[in-house]
């Protein structure tokens, strides 16, 4: 995993574990979403972009933060942004 538990919740500044599956489950699934944004399957590729770690801890914080009402393509079009320089070519 790119990120760490304990960095998310710094990044977060989150300094209680009641979260910590929750968290748990947005860092896997933040950085999946952040792979198939920038078209890549390889973790040790991604995890080389200089953009990954801040793309997937964004990705967290906006799951974690809009839990409620999440706007999945707005994440998704800022992932974009984020991972332009990285993404691969489709089709």
């Amino acid at each position: 995993m790119l990120i760490t538990l304990d960095e998310i919740k710094n990044y977060l500044r989150v300094d209680f574990d009641d979260d910590d599956e929750l968290l748990t489950a947005f860092l896997a699934s933040g950085q999946q979403l952040c792979m198939d944004v920038a078209r890549i399957t390889d973790v040790a590729v991604f995890e080389a972009e200089p953009n990954a770690r801040i793309a997937v801890m964004y990705a967290v914080a906006y799951m974690y933060e809009h839990r409620e009402e999440a706007d999945h393509k707005t994440l998704t079009l800022t992932l974009r942004a984020l991972l332009f320089g990285c993404r691969q070519e489709g089709f």
